[in-house]
Order: C-alpha cells, then sequence, then structure tokens
C-alpha cells in the first residue's frame, strides 16, 4: 500500500495525523494536554507558570462557599468576625483573606447529669435533669464563650441546685414540681445570656426526683403518712360540706319558728289585752249584763264536749235526746241549744242560773 492511500491510521510516514481526519480520540486530547503540561514544566520559567496555574485554581476554588439548610456560616476576615451567612450559595473572598465556619443552628444538643443536693428544709434528694439546647447566635456561640456545650452544663448544674435548694421536699415531689421546672429553665437561659452564649434553652426535664437509696425506706414511710393524713383530711372536708349545711339548715329553720312563735304570742297578748279593755269598758257600762253573759260564755265552752244535758229553763224546753252513740254529738248540740235559750230567758233565767251555782 502507498503512503498516501488512504489507510487504517491515516497518517503520512511521518507519524502525523492528517487535516481532513474528524475522528475523535480521547487518548490522543489527554496526550495533547499531558505535552502542554510538560513543556510548561521545562526550562526556567516552567515551574512558575505552573505554581501560578496552580495557585489560581486554589483561589477560585476558594471563592465561594454552600452553606447546608441546617447550618449558618460565619465569616472570618483575617481571623475577625465579618458577617454571618445564611443557607445557600454565597461568594466569598478567597483563602486566607475570608475564611467560614461552619455551625449547625438547628441540631438539638443535650446534657444530662445527676445530683443530689439538700432542700430548704434540710432533706437529701437525688435529681437527674436534662437540658435540651440550641445555638441561636453562632458568632457568640463561636467567640464569647471558650468551651460553649460545657458552660451549659455548669451553669444547668448550678440553676437547678439553685431551686431545689430554695424549695421544700414536699413541694418538689408534688404537682408544684413543673412550676419548678419552669424556674430552673429561666435561670438557666438568664445565665447563658449572662455568659453571651448565644444559646437558648429549649427544654429542661426532671427524671426520678427521688431520694438516696439509704434513706427510701424511711422516706417512703413519711410518704405514705402523708397520703394517709391527706386522706383523712378530704374525708373530713367531706363530711363537713355535708353536715355543716344540714346543721346550718336546722339552724334557720328553727330561728323562724322562734320569730314565728314570738310574733305569735306577741300578737296574741295584744289582742288580749285589746279584749279585755274592750270587756272592762262594756263591764263599766252594764255589769250584771257583762258578768252573765261572761258566765254563760264560759259555761258553754267547758260543757261543749260534756255528755250531760243542763238545762236552765226549769223544765219549760222539751229536749230530744237520742240514742247510742250519737247521743254525745246529739246531747252536746242540745246543751249548746239550752244554753242559749236560757240565755234569752228574763228574770227566770236570772233564777236559774242561780240554781246552776253561780258565784
Amino acid at each position: 500500500m502507498a503512503w498516501n492511500e488512504p489507510g487504517g491510521g491515516q497518517k503520512d510516514p511521518w507519524n502525523r495525523q492528517r487535516p481532513n481526519s474528524n475522528k475523535f480520540s480521547a487518548d490522543q486530547l489527554l496526550k495533547n494536554l499531558g505535552d502542554h503540561l510538560g513543556r510548561l514544566g521545562r526550562g526556567p520559567g516552567g515551574i512558575l507558570t505552573a505554581i501560578i496555574v496552580l495557585v489560581v485554581v486554589g483561589l477560585l476554588m476558594s471563592s465561594y462557599t454552600i452553606i447546608d439548610a441546617r447550618q449558618v456560616g460565619v465569616v472570618l476576615r483575617f481571623g475577625e468576625y465579618s458577617r454571618t451567612l445564611p443557607p445557600g450559595f454565597h461568594l466569598k473572598l478567597p483563602r486566607p483573606i475570608e475564611a467560614v465556619d461552619k455551625v449547625e443552628a438547628t441540631r438539638i444538643r443535650s446534657v444530662n447529669d445527676r445530683v443530689s443536693m439538700l432542700t430548704r428544709d434540710e432533706n437529701i434528694i437525688t435529681v437527674d435533669f436534662t437540658v435540651q439546647y440550641q445555638v441561636d447566635d453562632a458568632r457568640k456561640y463561636l467567640f464569647s464563650v471558650n468551651d460553649p456545650d460545657g458552660s451549659v452544663s455548669a451553669a444547668a448544674e448550678a440553676a437547678v441546685r439553685s431551686v431545689i435548694g430554695s424549695s421544700d421536699m414536699d413541694q418538689i415531689l408534688s404537682a408544684a414540681g413543673a412550676n419548678l421546672v419552669t424556674e430552673a429553665q429561666q435561670a438557666l437561659q438568664k445565665t447563658l445570656d449572662s455568659y453571651h452564649s448565644g444559646l437558648r434553652v429549649t427544654e429542661v426535664s426532671f427524671q426520678n426526683v427521688a431520694p438516696p437509696a439509704e434513706v427510701k425506706d424511711a422516706f417512703d414511710d413519711v410518704n405514705n403518712a402523708r397520703e394517709d393524713k391527706q386522706s383523712i383530711e378530704n374525708a373530713a372536708q367531706a363530711y363537713a360540706s355535708k353536715v355543716v349545711p344540714v346543721a346550718r339548715g336546722d339552724a334557720a329553720r328553727i330561728a323562724a319558728e322562734a320569730s314565728g312563735y314570738q310574733a305569735e304570742r306577741i300578737a296574741r297578748a295584744q289582742g288580749d289585752a285589746a279584749r279585755f279593755d274592750l270587756l272592762l269598758k262594756e263591764y263599766k257600762a252594764a255589769p250584771a249584763v257583762t258578768r252573765k253573759r261572761l258566765w254563760l260564755e264560759t259555761m258553754e265552752q267547758v260543757m261543749a264536749d260534756n255528755p250531760k244535758v243542763i238545762d236552765g229553763s226549769g223544765g219549760r224546753n222539751i229536749i230530744n235526746l237520742p240514742a247510742g252513740e250519737k247521743a254525745r254529738d246529739a246531747v252536746d248540740t242540745g246543751g249548746k241549744a239550752a244554753a242559749a235559750t236560757s240565755a234569752s230567758a228574763g228574770s227566770g233565767s236570772d233564777a236559774a242560773a242561780a240554781k246552776g251555782g253561780q258565784p
């Protein structure tokens, strides 16, 4: 085959690629790139050129940063705080001019500890507590406190001791313990703010609030006695709530009855006094007639239930007496009629009254 005839290599005798060849070769591209880089490294200026290229590439690669959605970026310019970057893609000055420290702002951090302490009433109690917190200010978190997490642990223990030490055992173990947790969280947050830590406390919780194991049995006895006392007090209060209103009602009823009886007796006494005044007036006007009428009325009242019949007419009136069980009622009625007839009689009635034993 002639040297200029088409063949598989499409090369001339001097091993050069023919200009009209359009076939792409990755190996050839890498070889050409290696040749160019090799030429850069040859000669006095080749090494300097390679260093400049590497430096430029490094500067370009360090001129941006990507902040994750859960992070914030703190930009340091020559080691001094410059600005805070939110999540996203950001351009910056290349290293070593500016550097970025990334802080996970949304991650919940926690501290757990167990402490034994004295309450205000000098009882020993053991408390397991947990503190959860997160970064609220990335700049303060990085630069204001040397050890933020260690500071949280120490401040949390101090806050819990302060709250427990100012409370009684009953208050700690009762439902009021929830208020103590809130007080501890507020005290811890106040301490961290005074440190300029850039941390925000999200939750404080107490677990296993109990006396030490050495005194647990005695403490359980005290709790049982306290519960029995509370049960008895509740029963007594329930009984008082039931009995006291009844007693008050009875007292009010008796007082009302006494007031009614008082009013009745006063009214009756006043009525009797007025009646006596009227009788006195009538007696002064006609003593004999008044005396006679009073005697007849009295006898009528006395003999109303008496089965005997008294006839004051001297036998001039005919009285029919019923027989049997109805006799008494009939006799009573007849007696009243006879008394009424006697009251209407004249001088003969005065004589009949004398027979009846009028004084």
